[in-house]
């Protein structure tokens, strides 16, 4: 069906929510934002657990490393196609619901994994929750949101996501050096290495249960996304969500504008086929070519390879287990700075300026790896990656992908975007072992070095800036 084209009221959201409202609408992101958290955990506590768990299932070359590395993204993949149909049918609630369980189930199934084709498969299944979650916590975080505060709140995202990250990097630390001392089951400084080899790895994974069981609950109170209610017929139930939002006035304004941009939609299925639409089809592109280049732009490889990457720079294991703390540490405190400018500067110029300073911080990085200047450079270098990172393409990408696509068709295409990033995330953490092996760090670093040159000429030409917005005005805009 045609999408409506012409002007609706409310294109701004001029009515600003009610300021007593205000605590409920934090509560309901934050709640959302878990998704994040646990995504964050599940994806990095692998980092820690490497050595362990390669010594004790005997992974020796590059290809195996890779693929236990990587391979929970094939159920990323399968989770964010999921996401999109599912989520369009059943809301998202329901299936933010369904992500909390499967990862309270893969991260035990994990941890007791007696084979490493056991541990792959658990691994995958807690990718299919990553892939759900990645998928609909920004999108419905957004879809609550004033345009005012969408940055803002979308942002909560990503900062549960490093929370996430430096909690997973915190109790591998803990676990690994601490935490067999205090359950009395090491006494001899000798007996921890083995200890971690046999079961440190295994606590590692679990932990991840507790945090699972506190979204899974959480979601129990959180109401139905009001975009999602009112494109499958239900306004007055959107009504009260929205008034308990921001007020009756501004549940009255919002109401109407996303009614006029789904004059022709409500209840409606939403095919596949919609996504090629002229119209649609270049914002889908843009959207994808975003989540591919958040992935590409090489981070994650210092995330999922931080072991490796500190080792081959000189660190011993204690040091690495530090220094991956480090990284977490720097990882929120520039999210934190992200999301109190993003509604401020806006998404273009951080994005600019993320890809720009990805692209020297990575030429120095391999330059160090070149010439052997190893130690604290590389230390630095990486620290400084991660923080121009936190504060830009991280949140600023999830940020854009969840508010660029049409009420009509968000589900579906945010999914197809979502799909695309964990698909180059997967190319990305499966090619570095191999990439480090054959050309070296160095050679690598350069690589991505240019690949962040690309990303930053796409923004540039390609991305329009969506600050202050609300999502239908945002589509008017795009679409028309």
């Amino acid at each position: 069906m045609a999408i409506i084209t012409t002007t609706a009221p409310g294109g701004e959201d001029p009515i600003a929510p009610a300021a007593h409202h205000g605590g409920y609408l934090w509560l309901i992101a934050a709640t959302a934002a878990l998704g994040g958290l646990l995504f964050g955990y599940d994806w990095v506590v692998i980092g820690g657990a490497a050595p362990f768990y390669e010594k004790f299932f005997s992974l020796a070359n590059a290809s195996d490393k890779g693929w236990a590395q990587s391979c929970a993204l094939i159920g990323c993949l399968v989770g964010a196609l999921m996401s999109g149909g599912l989520s369009d049918r059943f809301g998202r609630k329901r299936l933010l619901f369904l992500s909390a369980m499967i990862f309270a189930v893969s991260s035990i199934g994990t941890g007791m994994a007696g084979s490493f084709d056991g541990f792959v498969v658990w691994r995958m299944l807690g990718g299919v929750a990553i892939g759900l979650a990645s998928n609909l916590s920004p999108m419905y975080i957004a879809e609550i949101s004033p345009s005012a505060m969408r940055g803002r709140l979308v942002s909560l995202n990503q900062f549960t996501i490093v929370i996430g990250v430096l909690l997973a990097q915190v109790v591998n630390l803990v676990i690994a050096k601490q935490f067999p001392h205090w359950m009395g089951w090491v006494t001899a400084p000798d007996g921890l290495l083995a200890w971690n080899e046999a079961s440190g790895w295994r606590w590692m994974f679990g932990v991840t249960a507790i945090p699972s069981v506190m979204f899974l609950l959480g979601m129990l109170v959180v109401p139905e996304s009001p975009r999602w209610l009112v494109k499958n017929g239900h306004s007055e139930k959107a009504s009260r969500i929205l008034a308990k939002i921001g007020g009756e006035e501004y549940a009255s304004h919002v109401l109407a504008s996303i009614e006029s941009t789904l004059a022709n939609d409500m209840g409606g299925k939403v095919h596949f086929g919609a996504l090629f639409e002229r119209r649609t089809f270049k914002i889908l592109m843009l959207g994808i070519g975003l989540a591919v280049f958040q992935q590409w732009c090489g981070i994650n490889v210092i995330f999922n390879y931080a072991g490796e990457i500190f080792k081959s720079a000189g660190y011993s294991i204690d040091d690495t287990l530090k220094n991956i703390a480090w990284t977490g540490s720097v990882n929120l405190v520039f999210t934190v700075v992200a999301m109190a400018v993003v509604d401020k500067l806006g998404r273009r110029p951080l994005m600019l300026f993320g890809a720009a300073g990805l692209a020297v911080i990575y030429a120095l990085v391999g330059y160090c790896y070149h010439n052997s200047i190893l130690g604290g450079p590389v230390l630095g270098l990486v620290l400084g990656a991660i923080g121009c990172y936190a504060a830009t393409l991280a949140p600023v990408t999830w940020v854009v992908i969840s508010e660029i696509f049409p009420n009509r068709i968000r589900g579906a295409a945010m999914s197809t975007s979502v799909f695309f990033l964990w698909l180059a995330c997967f190319i990305l953490t499966y090619t570095f072992p191999i990439l480090n092996e054959k050309f070296g760090a160095g050679n690598t670093f350069w690589t991505y070095a240019l690949i962040c040159v690309g990303g930053f000429l796409m923004v540039l030409f390609g991305l329009p800036e969506t600050k202050g917005k609300s999502l239908e005005q945002i589509e008017r805009e795009l679409v028309d």
